[in-house]
């Protein structure tokens, strides 16, 4: 079921840097030379991640993820990258490991950065685990 996230995995396991910050260092801060604000420079690696999170989302629509936000609160989540890092997944189903996966993928159009966080902190890796372990049979499918 999830193989189209979880082909990912061994690509994660091997980046070393998911993707840098851009910082304006050359800029004068002036009106005609505005400094412009900081963003992550994503690799290839996370961008094709990312869609195929969006591309499950769109092909299984059983799954109810366009209410993402209730799952993970009906299921004791919360937002922000601290509590997402720190949820255990060990026992979640296969709907609120992707509404994580969703969350942390929207979170980076209002927090720059957020997804970065969850590839480096090893987040992304364990919830694609997760979900692997869920296709070979493992508790709560």
């Amino acid at each position: 079921m999830f193989e189209s996230l979880t082909k990912h995995l061994s690509a994660i396991e091997n980046t070393e840097e998911f993707g840098n910050w851009v910082v304006d260092r050359e800029s004068k801060g002036t009106m005609d030379d505005p400094i412009k604000m900081p963003y992550v420079n994503y690799g290839t690696m996370v961008t094709d991640t990312e869609q195929a999170i969006y591309d499950f989302v769109d092909k299984h629509p059983e799954y109810g993820l366009t209410h993402y936000r209730d799952i993970l609160e009906r299921n004791g989540l919360e937002w922000g990258s601290q509590a997402m890092s720190e949820a255990d997944v060990s026992e979640l189903d296969g709907q609120v490991v992707m509404a994580l996966l969703l969350e942390a993928v929207r979170a980076e159009r209002f927090c720059e950065g957020a997804l970065l966080a969850l590839f480096e902190d090893g987040s992304m890796r364990r919830w694609l685990l997760r979900l692997r372990e869920i296709d070979s049979g493992g508790r709560n499918e």
